[in-house]
């Protein structure tokens, strides 16, 4: 069971390829975002992180979605299939700052609702104050298995409305 690039690894959920050799993900746990990466690691505390989280797959900011043009490309069979990365965008307080995490990619393709739920709980999660829930692994995993089911035909509205239901159940 994923969304995205966020899955199950080791008894937590983390966003990226946690199995890659050399490779960065961010790990969601009860105390925190903790980021793994080649250069170090990090933990920010759910209190930090302030007006949502963007999901972005791919290098840079795309035009529009949450896909760049080579974040595309890796989802398609031949050579760039599961290469690069992405990144979760977000605003932290306490000092503020705007905060760029990266994270290698999985060599499977990401649905793009997938996707956009993915950045549709964060922020909702964020704004809501309950970004600390994300460090529950029980409660992720009910929520993930509630919106994984959902059609990409649903309007943008109605995908926003299943995830609110999805995580206040």
């Amino acid at each position: 069971m994923a969304l995205g690039p966020l899955e199950p690894v080791e008894g937590v959920w983390a966003v990226g390829d946690a199995r890659r050799p050399g490779g960065s993900w961010l790990e969601f746990r009860e105390e925190g975002l903790f980021r793994q990466a080649p250069e170090g690691s990090e933990l920010i505390a759910w209190s930090r992180i302030m007006l949502g989280i963007g999901v972005y797959i791919g290098r840079g900011y795309p035009r529009s979605g949450d896909f760049t043009l080579l974040g595309l490309a890796s989802n398609m069979p031949g050579p760039f299939r599961g290469r690069g990365g992405g990144h979760l965008d977000m605003t932290l307080r306490h000092p503020y700052e705007d905060r760029k995490l990266t994270f290698t990619r999985h060599a499977h393709a990401y649905r793009i609702i997938d996707t956009f739920l993915l950045a549709s709980l964060l922020s909702q999660l964020v704004e809501a104050g309950e970004a600390h829930r994300l460090g529950d692994p029980e409660w992720l995993s009910r929520v993930v298995g509630r919106l994984t089911p959902l059609s990409p035909w649903l309007t943008r509205n109605r995908l926003t409305q299943a995830v609110e239901q999805a995580w206040q159940v």
